[in-house]
C-alpha cells in the first residue's frame, strides 16, 4: 500500500502544479479580458467624440465658405493692383496741386521783386546843370573789353566791387564812363572789365 500512496502522492503533485498553472492563466485571461473591455469602452468614447467633431465640421462648412488658396492669392493680388492704382492716382493728384502752388508762389515772388525794384529805383530827377567850372572827366579805354555784369548791391563802393571780381576800380570806372564813384546806387548794372 505504500507504494500505492507513493504513486498517488507523485501523481498528485503535477495535478497541483497544473492546477496551480490553469489557475494562472485563467486569472490572465481574466486580466486581459478586463483590459479588452477597457480598451472596447475606450474607442467607443473616441468614436463617440469623432462623430461629435465631424457633426461640428459639416456645421461649419455649411454656414460659411470654404476658400481655396488659389481664390485667397487671386483676391491679395486684386488688392495689390487696387492699392498701386490708388497711390498713381493720390501722386498725380498731389503732383498737380504741387505744380500749382509753385506756380502761384512764382507769380507772389515776381510781384514781390517788381514791387521792390519800383520802391529801391530812385525818381527820376532833373538833370542838374554842371557847374560852370566843373572839369569834364576822361576815361581810359584800356581796359580789358571782356568781363561781366554786376549789380550793385546797397552798401557796395567801387573798391568793394573790385575786390569782390577781382578787377581794378580804375577799370570800373573807364568801362562805365562813372563821373563820380562815390554816387553808384544799388540796383545799378555796371560792367566790371576782366571780372569774375
Amino acid at each position: 500500500m505504500l507504494a500505492g500512496a507513493a504513486l498517488a502522492a507523485s501523481l498528485a503533485a503535477p495535478r497541483a502544479v497544473a492546477q496551480a498553472e490553469v489557475a494562472d492563466l485563467k486569472e490572465d485571461v481574466r486580466g486581459l479580458t478586463e483590459r479588452v473591455n477597457e480598451l472596447s469602452l475606450r474607442v467607443e468614447q473616441l468614436e463617440h467624440e469623432n462623430a461629435g467633431l465631424r457633426d461640428k465640421v459639416a456645421a461649419a462648412a455649411g454656414s460659411r465658405d470654404l476658400v481655396t488658396t488659389a481664390q485667397l492669392n487671386g483676391a491679395v493680388a486684386d488688392l495689390n493692383a487696387s492699392v498701386k492704382a490708388a497711390v498713381a492716382a493720390s501722386r498725380e493728384e498731389i503732383l498737380q496741386k504741387v505744380a500749382a502752388q509753385m506756380e502761384n508762389l512764382a507769380k507772389q515772388t515776381n510781384a514781390a521783386l517788381d514791387s521792390v525794384a519800383r520802391q529801391a529805383a530812385p525818381a527820376p530827377r532833373a538833370a542838374a546843370p554842371a557847374p560852370a567850372s566843373a572839369p569834364t572827366a576822361e576815361f581810359g579805354s584800356a581796359y580789358p573789353k571782356e568781363g561781366v555784369s554786376y549789380t550793385v548791391l546797397k552798401g557796395d563802393s567801387l573798391g568793394a566791387i573790385a575786390k569782390k571780381t577781382g578787377a581794378k576800380a580804375q577799370d570800373i570806372i573807364d568801362a562805365n564812363k562813372i563821373a563820380d564813384p562815390s554816387r553808384i546806387q544799388a540796383g545799378q548794372v555796371l560792367f566790371v572789365p576782366g571780372g569774375k
